[in-house]
């Protein structure tokens, strides 16, 4: 047997015992064969159904299993008859053997097949009665009204489950049974099935309508139990879309479920051959859309509901929006060409048809205006089948087997793309060579597009696939191909200017004239005068730079583009080629005038007039085009030609990026705000940067008589050039850089501002939050609820009935947040006992509040009463200060009356009336000391505490009695020892009690607490009065603390007040996933690492009160050993559970999402109750009464209406073949959420013309009551989807399947609360709220990180984080306009961003940050992004140094191709200038600061060194004086403070105190520096810098798994090493290396301070790039490690590579790695160029060498270099190959020893007999070793050619020995620090003060202890 049968076999005999493969969400096993079905045989669903239905009648009757499995074979066999398709021939092998096995369990040998139908038939009869079929609708129907609740999910739930498996069997068997009888009766199968069992299947399978597949809206069953088909809205959604009379007659073939009547998608379906469950999918959509848009009208309340003509209009105009847009700007009719006049029916067959072709497109939908052309043409079609009313197939979508959409419309465009994306080697290839999406949807921008015709014209060379492009990397070019479209994104940093150079000319024009204005010493006369008009021809100039850039950068499209865009850019060209040389002729003939004294000012008057009039007009014009005012009447004279032809000159004209202007008031808004930044930073520069370089500057030029110590080549006779420059290099990078500065300091004070305004942190502490309750329900009933029935009520005498009601309706929702923070372990059961709020529906007249706030209360009061001398007055005054003291007073005041009158006769009520009579009249004649003893209230309190803690146990004979016996002597304490009132004034009633107590009947007949109410008032009042603690610090989570300040924070935020559920806005949430953590399995939580430490061990110290919390919560002791938890499976998944929702796991962020189902089921069961909608729930006794919610049939489906959550889990179907733990995660998932949907690309592999192809399908999956998933829809994709970066695709595939008009995007490492779903119908009342001139189309949420406490690093990413998406974005949002979308959270206009491209974009490389081009294409498509923070998200971080660099360089990568993307170019070229301005530095331009901060570092030292090596740097400093310079010294600290992050820190700081306090601030800044925050930040500079510049140069930014899981393992020194050898150790080598040769060769005045002061911020930076991921390494510095890794990183080292060797394991496999981006010539240029810095060092050094003495000839140099090749030729003799040298190991050897010994006495005879010191040895070491690195930068850029030659083995024999060197340089620092073993402790106290603060043991885990051995 081959080994595949032999694991089958296995297989097959696990299933047979019943081996399940884990639990379902009921808890009941789950596995068998039935989910092993292959990909390529799940094309018919009946296999899986079938098998499914054998499994489970196994037990019953294995000889029926054995048919349906037989059945199930043959199904099999049909579909792949040759086993050819993969897991085919395993599959068919397996289930045989099932066949046998149960074969061989029957006593009887033969078995009669003909007898397989009787079998069958019988069978059908016993299991039917078995499961008593025809009461299990009845008893479940009975549930359903008389809502009995029990277990977890009720009887109802387990009623429905059962109800479903069984009639899910009975279809099974019916279908297998009229399948067999076809088999042996073909003409008459009918006759061997009795009428009897017929009858029987037709009622069953009338019981299956929930059976059928479907999503949320069951439309093809014929009747329902699911409550959502009821809603009017639904029906009349349903009712619209039939059949109308003025569609032609569908034939009578053609099928349609007996279930519903026909539809206008059955018409759209046959005509145009669209697939069958995108019309399931899209009809679903359709009515889904109606229903909803009909709910924000009005409810129809009529029996017939109909929708109203604004519903269908409404979504009509926004689906069709884009389409009617996308017509107008070519110039071209829409399909309907008067809408008036189009009916509503039409109107909907337009909508239907277009988002069926979306629903189809696959990777089209990324071509919005592709489909808009496709709509347009079948939209035509449609109208001409309607005109001859004869109903026929398109001829657009006719096939030869048929029709289909698919094959004739969508895979021709599919199939080019993908022959484009392919020809881009994986995103290697230039963005220039291969056309993306981009290129693809602005050829339907021309009119040119309707060449294409329709159908397809294949013969375009639109359609012209590239020929595969050269894999020389020497040879450029590629085949023959389609040119680009509208732009092209050639990889260079001219894109900075060409995007934005507006911004440069400013600032260029701006520095001008301050350095003009500064050397004129602030004189402005008609000298200045004439020299700042010198600015004319700088901007002429630039502007040409910039049309020149058009030309240059349109290469490769001139051909493909539109004309008039074509002619525009040369048109341009030529008008600034003019411009510029006349002014510049002007000037300079101005200038020549102004030499010549005779000469009159004639020339330089015409000059100031053309200049005048250029610069008028070019005023004018923009303002025309930029200022809102303005530009609103340019467009309403827009049919001008003048006006159209002024506007096509200045900017250009796309379809997107039209009317990108804000209203006046925000333009005026961010306009102060940047004259505010501008004003600071010009006034900087001028008076720090510029004027103090004046005077120095003037004495450099004039100095003459330099003498240089090298041989000068171009300092001579040219004013001191070099000098200058190395002077005014560092302050003119500053005045690039200073800009981003001034922004962040006054956005952080605005964001403050802004901040204080919308009230964020006024409840910032517990304290705060007590103090405030009992503001919060009417805050929550204004916003938050508002009841249909809700009267606003006056403040007089029903003002307390109004707080009543309100905390009323406000206790459901409190309470639920609380259990629900107990649920998550955040609270202890006693924490939420207290928290818990009184229903306060009773009859208590008073506001009852939680215990929290009431705790200790009493015993207070209690103390201040007992002791008091003062009077009434004064007493009650002393105990109303403390409101909650008052309110616990007249608690028990009132709820002891209610209690003792509910459990006495009429004798005891009558002596409590009367008692409290006599309090009321001593009250009011204030006269309550002397008729009560005061001092006996603690004896009454007792007595009283005594009584109700008898009440509040369950009654017993004894019980009864004691509680009779306390009633007495509460009686007698109060009767005899508390009173001192006039018995006389009440004679009689005190007599008749005094006699029924001398009886001992007074209190004989007491009623025990019956009623829930009289109960909880009991166990309350027990509590009140017996808590002696304060519960101030309740709750004592830190996390639970958090969470409820914020939100109740947010109800006195501005927030729309909430609609009803039922006419909110529908929304989706939207989860991207491929193959991270779902759920941790128990060996991984286990699972020690190198320091014996484990997850769960790790949880529970980092989480100590939530692990106790877990223990008890689960019916565990805190002290039980963890073993104990592996005794149960119930146990183990809530372990499971406990430690996932602890990680960043898929299951924590589907907990977090379903929290909004829960949240919409609450408020529409509440919303229900309060109306008095009996119907509604379970029970309505009780208008607050939530108890079982969840269960509530209407609840559900309501909120089924409104939410929907779609995980696109993209390679879950390859998880399931493979059997990975992930997909059983998460159809685990699927189980225990019923609403959740996965959908994934299914990859089939199936058969045509007898060869194998591959298939796609995206698919969406549900949880079925077998304990696996249900495929809802299975659509055809024309290819495979991932053609470009993956993540975008893989949403884009799953979109068609998400609902509503909002889509919320989240990522799988997010959270969400309960408390904050609750708010979610509030966010989306903001898009029909004001935001400005455009409604909003992206609602910007606030994030809060919550790995912040893991570690240090943790802190610092989360404080960084948290302060971008909230002050950061704030001030993005208002006043700027320029917030985008970030990533997740956001919430999108779903039908806007759909029918414009989707929420993300797909192509290649340029798109690797795909989520915020969603925000430039809603921005340039006239949208709105806006931003609120009243609600919150949960977002998880990065939290080792290594996943927050792969991170950071990922997120900078992506800035880099950003940068030459068209979308920044647009938004650049089309913003106005203030907006560019904000756009630029929030987006690519902040990055650019961040690289010219480093490149600020290495100007000024190349500026030093160029100063020390000529000689001349002693001379300038005491002639000019600038080495104390003040513009010097402003520089340098601008930069030191950008690089410790100092400046970024300003907006934290302001955050902290906004949020958190001025003292809270402060110590968290403090703690931050102690924890070597700074080194952090320094060290991610140079993260950012060079991945964003390599990006831009070479290119390779890609996506970079990070992982998230939990860092506490340490780190190898070689895995460092190779992650940021070129990224940090290099550059830091080389700016110590500067620093070095300027501290040995450099002039210093003030000595070594000087020195220190001047280069203190380089050395710092240095250090960090060098050491910081040994300090942030845990056990970073602990001795047995460091030589750990120092074996490791050397075995790394000298491993050579090979075929299939990772460059984790080879230093030679890693290298040819590093070097893999460069591959462009123009990328060789650019490395060659930038290395040819390190040749400075030898040429500048050898001149300083003692033994040259004063000889500055070239010689010298010369000779140099004959130094360092005999130097070389050693190096190469002493690595000479040993495979070649294999034969003659002896004479190499010696040899080697001969030149060694020659190298050695050569040098010391140098030394002995020459001028050559020991000091020259040292000097020339430091020379040759930037020269080498030079060679080596020179040779691997070149790697080709080197390669050719023959020299590459020496090469990377060069290379290994300088990351030799560079690892030793680094290593040894940190191994002698490693030997002091204090400092290894102060490591990880600095990593993980967080931990710490909760206990010692991490100090012990890193210090290699292993505590955990019990686990």
């Amino acid at each position: 047997m081959s080994q595949a049968e032999d694991l089958w076999e296995r297989l097959v005999r696990a299933a047979l015992r019943r081996e399940r493969t884990g639990i379902d969400a009921y808890g009941r096993p789950i596995g068998g064969i039935a989910g092993f079905v292959p990909s390529s045989l799940t094309k018919n669903r009946d296999i899986d159904v079938i098998l499914r239905a054998a499994d489970e009648i196994q037990d019953d009757d294995p000889n029926v299993s054995r048919i349906l499995c037989e059945y199930a074979y043959s199904l099999a066999q049909n579909l792949d008859p040759n086993s050819e398709g993969r897991g085919v021939l395993q599959f068919k092998t397996g289930l045989m053997s099932v066949i046998k096995q149960k074969l061989a369990k029957k006593e009887v040998g033969t078995i009669d097949r003909s007898l397989d139908i009787a079998r069958l038939l019988e069978f059908y009869k016993e299991y039917r009665n078995k499961n008593n079929v025809d009461k299990l609708r009845e008893e479940e129907m009975m549930l359903r009204g008389s809502g009995v609740l029990t277990g977890n999910l009720g009887e109802l739930e387990r009623k429905t489950v059962k109800r479903k498996r069984v009639f899910a069997t009975l279809k099974v068997l019916g279908t297998v049974l009229e399948e067999l009888t076809k088999e042996i009766s073909p003409e008459d199968p009918g006759k061997l099935i009795p009428e009897e069992i017929k009858r029987m299947m037709e009622s069953d399978a009338a019981m299956t309508e929930d059976l059928i597949a479907y999503n949320i809206i069951p439309l093809d069953a014929p009747m329902s139990s699911n409550a959502i088909v009821s809603f009017s809205e639904v029906r009349a959604a349903v009712s619209v879309i039939k059949y109308f009379r003025e569609l032609p007659k569908l034939p009578g073939s053609f099928p349609i479920p007996a279930t519903r009547s026909a539809d206008i998608f059955d018409f759209l379906h046959f005509v145009f051959g669209f697939q069958k469950d995108n019309v399931s999918n899209q009809r679903e959509h359709i009515v889904h859309l109606l229903a909803n848009e009909q709910t924000r009208l009005r409810i129809p309340e009529e029996p017939d509901p109909k929708l109203d003509e604004a519903a269908v209009q409404k979504v009509f105009l926004k689906s069709l929006d884009n389409y009617t847009k996308w017509c107008n700007y070519l110039g071209i009719l829409t399909v309907w060409s008067n809408l008036e006049a189009v009916s509503k029916e039409k109107k909907l067959l337009f909508v239907s048809l277009y988002f069926l072709i979306w629903g189809e497109a696959g990777n089209i939908r990324f071509l919005p205006e592709c489909l808009c052309y496709i709509f347009h043409h079948m939209a035509k079609e449609l109208d001409e089948i309607l005109r001859q009313q004869v109903v026929k197939a398109a001829d657009s979508c006719k096939t030869e087997n048929g029709v289909s959409f698919l094959d004739r419309v969508i895979c021709p465009l599919y199939d080019t793309i993908s022959a484009e994306a392919s020809n881009n080697d994986n995103g290697r290839a230039p963005h220039s060579a291969w056309r993306n999406y981009d290129d693809f949807n602005e050829y339907f921008w021309s009119p040119h597009c309707l060449e294409l015709s329709w159908p397809w014209r294949d013969s375009s060379s639109f359609f012209m696939k590239p020929t595969p492009r050269s894999k020389n990397v020497l040879i450029f070019g590629g085949g023959k191909r389609r040119g680009k479209t509208s732009f092209v994104e050639h990889r260079t940093f001219l894109h900075l200017y060409h995007s934005f150079h507006r911004l440069w000319i400013f600032l260029a024009m701006m520095f001008q004239g301050l350095t003009i204005i500064s050397f004129n010493d602030g004189n402005f006369n008609s000298k200045t005068l004439r020299e700042v008009l010198s600015l004319g021809p700088t901007f002429v100039v630039m502007k040409f730079f910039q049309s020149l850039l058009d030309i240059i950068m349109m290469y490769g499209a001139y051909s493909t583009s539109r004309r008039l865009a074509m002619s525009r850019i040369f048109f341009r060209f030529i008008w600034f080629t003019v411009a510029s040389m006349l002014i510049c002729f002007l000037y300079v003939k101005a200038l020549q005038e102004q030499s010549n004294t005779n000469s009159g000012s004639v020339v330089f008057r015409i000059y100031v007039i053309v200049i005048g009039i250029y610069a008028g007009v070019q005023i004018f014009f923009s303002s025309l085009m930029r200022i809102p005012a303005f530009r609103r009447v340019t467009n309403h004279y827009d049919s001008w030609p003048f006006v159209r032809f002024v506007k096509w000159m200045h900017q250009e004209h796309y379809y997107v990026g039209r009317g990108m202007y804000e209203r006046t008031t925000d333009f005026i808004k961010y306009s102060i705000f940047w004259l505010f930044v501008l004003g600071g930073k010009f006034c900087f520069a001028y008076f720090l940067l510029i004027q103090p370089l004046v005077v120095p500057t003037r004495f450099i030029l004039k100095m003459d008589n330099v003498i240089y110590s090298w041989h000068d080549f171009v300092s001579k006779n040219n004013y001191n050039a070099l000098t200058v420059v190395s002077l005014w290099g560092p302050v003119v990078a500053i005045y690039l850089v200073d800009t981003y500065l001034f922004y962040t300091v006054i956005s952080a004070v605005w964001g403050f501002l802004l901040g204080a305004r919308d009230r964020l942190g006024e409840i910032r502490s517990l304290e705060l939050v007590h103090k405030l309750f009992e503001k919060f329900p009417q805050a929550f009933m204004d916003t938050l609820h508002v009841p249909l029935n809700r009267t606003h009520m006056e403040p007089n005498g029903q003002n307390l009935e109004k707080c009543k009601t309100d905390a009323a309706q406000f206790s459901p929702f409190w309470n639920e947040i609380i259990k629900n923070l107990r649920e998550e372990d955040y609270i202890s059961n006693l924490e939420m006992e207290l928290l818990l709020m009184p229903k306060n529906s009773g009859t208590v007249p008073l506001v009852q509040w939680p215990l929290f706030l009431l705790a200790s209360k009493i015993m207070i009061a209690k103390d201040i009463a007992a002791e008091s001398k003062d009077s009434q007055e004064e007493l009650w005054d002393r105990i109303s200060r403390d409101d909650y003291m008052k309110y616990a007073v007249e608690e028990c005041y009132q709820v002891i009356r209610f209690i003792l009158t509910s459990i006495l006769d009429d004798v005891g009520r009558m002596w409590v009336d009367q008692i409290y009579d006599s309090i009321q009249s001593s009250i009011k004649k204030n006269m309550v000391h002397e008729d009560f003893k005061l001092g006996k209230l603690p004896l009454i309190i007792s007595r009283i505490t005594a009584l109700m803690g008898i009440l509040k146990e369950t009654e017993t004979q004894e019980l009864h009695t004691g509680a009779i016996k306390a009633v007495q002597e509460f009686y007698d304490v109060v009767r005899y020892d508390a009173q001192n009132l006039n018995l006389g004034e009440n004679y009689e009633t005190w007599n008749v009690l005094a006699k029924a107590s001398n009886k001992g009947s007074l209190f004989s007949t007491l009623k025990w607490p019956r009623t829930a109410e009289l109960k909880a008032q009991v166990k309350r009042l027990y509590s009140l009065l017996s808590i002696k603690d304060s519960a101030a610090n309740i709750p004592r989570n830190l996390e639970a603390r958090r969470r409820l300040e914020f939100f109740t924070n947010s109800l006195f935020m501005d927030m729309p007040i909430a609609k009803p559920v039922r006419e909110m806005l529908s929304f989706s949430v939207f989860t991207p996933y491929y193959s991270e953590t779902v759920l941790y399995s128990l060996q991984e939580i286990l699972k020690k690492n190198e320091d014996g430490i484990s997850i769960l061990f790790y949880l529970q110290k980092i989480y100590p009160d939530e692990w106790r919390n877990f223990l008890a919560r689960i019916g565990r002791d805190e002290n039980s050993l963890e073993t104990e938890l592996f005794d149960t499976p119930s146990d183990i998944l809530e372990l499971r559970i406990w430690a996932s929702y602890r990680g960043q796991t898929l299951a924590r962020t589907v907990r977090g999402m379903m929290y909004y189902r829960k949240a919409l089921m609450l408020q529409s069961y509440v919303e229900r109750l309060s109306t008095q909608d009996v119907e509604a729930a379970l029970s309505s006794k009780d208008a607050t009464n939530t108890q079982g919610f969840e269960l509530s049939p209407e609840a559900r489906a309501q909120a089924d209406l409104k939410f929907t959550y779609v995980v696109t889990c993209q390679i879950y179907g390859k998880q399931k073949e493979e059997q990975k733990p992930e997909a059983a995660d998460i159809a685990l998932l699927l189980q225990r959420n019923e609403a959740l949907r996965v959908a994934f690309i299914d990859e089939v592999e199936s058969l045509k013309e007898g060869s194998v192809t591959r298939e796609y399908y995206s698919k969406l999956v549900k949880g079925d009551i077998n304990g696996k998933d249900k495929e809802v829809y299975s659509i055809k994709l024309p290819g495979n989807p991932k053609l470009g970066e993956g993540k975008p695709e893989n949403q884009n595939h799953a979109v068609i399947f998400t609902r509503g008009s909002a889509v919320q995007t989240i990522d799988m490492n997010q959270d969400n609360y309960f408390e904050e779903a609750l708010k979610m119908r509030n966010l989306l009342e903001e898009f029909f709220r004001d935001h400005g001139i455009r409604p909003p189309t992206i609602l910007g949420v606030r994030e809060h990180v919550f790995t912040g406490s893991v570690s240090s690093l943790a802190s610092f990413m989360s404080n960084q984080e948290t302060c971008f998406v909230t002050l950061g974005q704030r001030v993005l949002a208002n006043p700027l306009k320029v917030r985008m979308h970030y990533g997740h959270p956001d919430v999108f206009d779903r039908v806007f961003h759909i029918t414009r491209g989707g929420i993300s974009k797909a192509s290649r490389v340029i798109n690797i940050s795909e989520d915020i081009f969603s925000g430039f294409n809603s921005t340039l498509r006239q949208g709105n992004v806006t931003h609120h923070e009243y609600i919150q998200v949960g977002k998880g971080r990065d939290v080792g140094l290594n996943q927050i660099a792969l991170f950071e360089g990922k997120v900078a990568g992506g800035n880099g191709e950003q940068i030459l993307s068209r979308d920044v170019y647009r938004l650049g070229q089309l913003f106005d200038f203030f907006r560019m301005m904000s756009f630029y530095f929030t987006t690519v331009g902040y990055y650019f600061c961040t690289m010219l901060t480093v490149l600020t570092v290495y100007i000024f030292l190349y500026g030093r060194t160029y100063l020390a090596l000529s000689g001349i740097g002693e001379t300038m400093s005491q002639r000019a004086r600038i080495t104390d310079n003040t513009a010097l010294s402003a520089a340098l600290n601008a930069q030191f403070l950008f690089q410790i992050g100092f400046i970024s820190a300003i907006p934290m700081i302001l955050g902290f105190i906004l949020e958190e306090g001025f003292l809270t601030a402060v110590v968290s800044f403090v703690t931050m520096q102690f924890q070597l925050s700074t080194v952090f930040f320094t060290f991610s500079l140079g993260t950012r810098t060079h991945y964003f510049g390599r990006t831009i140069l070479h290119g390779g930014a890609r996506y970079q798994a990070t992982g998230r899981g939990f860092v506490v393992r340490h780190i190898k020194f070689s895995e460092i090493y190779r992650l940021y050898s070129r990224s940090h150790f290099v550059k830091g080598l080389e700016i110590a290396l500067l620093l070095v040769v300027y501290l040995v060769y450099g002039y210093n005045e003030g000595g070594a301070v000087a020195y220190i002061l001047i280069s203190l911020s380089s050395w710092f930076m240095a250090l960090s790039w060098l050491f910081a991921p040994h300090l942030f390494n845990p056990s970073g510095f602990e001795w047995q490690k460091i030589v750990e890794d120092f074996r490791d990183w050397t075995n790394w080292l000298l491993y050579r590579g090979g075929i299939g060797v990772k460059g984790a394991e080879s230093w030679e496999t890693w290298w040819d790695e590093e070097l893999a981006h460069i591959r462009t010539y123009s990328g060789r240029v650019m490395e060659t160029i930038l290395s040819l810095r390190f040749f400075i060092f030898q040429y500048g050094i050898v001149y300083k060498l003692d033994i040259q003495g004063s000889n500055t000839s070239l010689t010298v140099y010369g000779f140099s270099w004959i130094g360092l090749v005999v130097i070389i030729c050693l190096f190469k003799v002493f690595t000479f190959s040993q495979k070649i040298t294999v034969n003659f190991q002896l004479l190499l050897r010696f040899i080697q020893g001969v030149f060694f010994l020659l190298s050695l006495s050569g040098l010391a005879a140098a030394v002995a007999f020459t001028d050559l010191s020991i000091s020259d040895v040292l000097a020339c070491i430091l020379a040759f070793i930037p020269t080498g690195w030079g060679i080596l930068s020179v040779a691997v850029a070149w790697q080709p050619l080197i390669k050719k030659i023959g020299m590459w083995d020496s090469i990377r024999s060069l290379g290994r020995l300088y990351d030799a060197a560079m690892g030793i340089i680094i290593f040894i620092p940190i191994a002698l620090f490693s030997w002091f073993p204090f400092f290894s402790t102060f490591q990880t106290r600095l990593m993980f003060n967080q931990a710490f603060s909760r206990g010692l043991e991490i100090s012990l885990i890193l210090a290699g202890n292993n505590p955990n051995r019990g686990i």
